[in-house]
């Protein structure tokens, strides 16, 4: 367990619902109620939504590739507490230990990226998402963190954010990508797209 974790019990669930959001507003991590449809529920909501599509992934990988994966559905986690908690600049004032994301966080991604875009042939054309279960799941997650990306860009024109946080979903996208590849055979079995095939 992570000294982070043993400071504080991060989470204690005694009942489920609480009817607190029958009227269509949710707490942030600071306790500040906003509606359920403002940019920044909507940000980390994408952010759970794209941590159940890894889930889904996990389903048809083994060894490296699941622990992989494993990692980054833990990161996103810390990434859904960093957003969904505002106010960085008084996050000296809290009770406890502000949970954000790290450079380190993205510089594990960077180094799983520059393996895997080693172990791949250069791309000559663009790919449609398919070939293996998993790597056809590879780039359902890509789609997904793309979304996550958008939404969190967004956000940061209005609000602060957490720049490592950016990064992170930035550089997870093209982690999907490059993971669908070595799915499929470390890209030999990549669906080509032929411009215009059906015309």
């Amino acid at each position: 367990m992570s000294g982070y974790a043993e400071e504080i019990d991060l989470v204690v669930l005694n009942k489920i619902y609480t009817k607190t959001g029958d009227a269509g507003e949710t707490a942030l991590g600071n306790g500040a109620r906003v509606a359920k449809h403002s940019l920044r529920v909507n940000s980390y909501g994408t952010v759970d939504e794209l941590n159940a599509t890894v889930g889904l992934a996990r389903l048809h990988a083994e060894g490296q590739a699941d622990d992989m994966l494993a990692m980054i559905q833990n990161d996103l986690f810390d990434l859904g507490a960093d957003l969904c908690r505002p106010d960085m600049e008084k996050d000296h004032e809290s009770e406890y230990p502000v949970l954000r994301m790290s450079a380190a966080q993205v510089e594990r991604l960077e180094s799983e990226l520059d393996e895997m875009t080693q172990a791949v042939e250069p791309l000559r054309s663009f790919i449609l998402p398919g070939g293996s279960p998993l790597a056809a799941h590879m780039h359902l997650c890509r789609t997904v963190a793309r979304r996550a990306e958008r939404l969190t860009v967004e956000l940061a024109t209005v609000e602060s954010i957490n720049p490592s946080a950016v990064k992170y979903l930035n550089r997870l996208s093209d982690w999907f990508f490059q993971a669908s590849r070595i799915a499929n055979d470390d890209g030999r079995n990549d669906v080509l797209w032929v411009p215009g095939a059906n015309r």
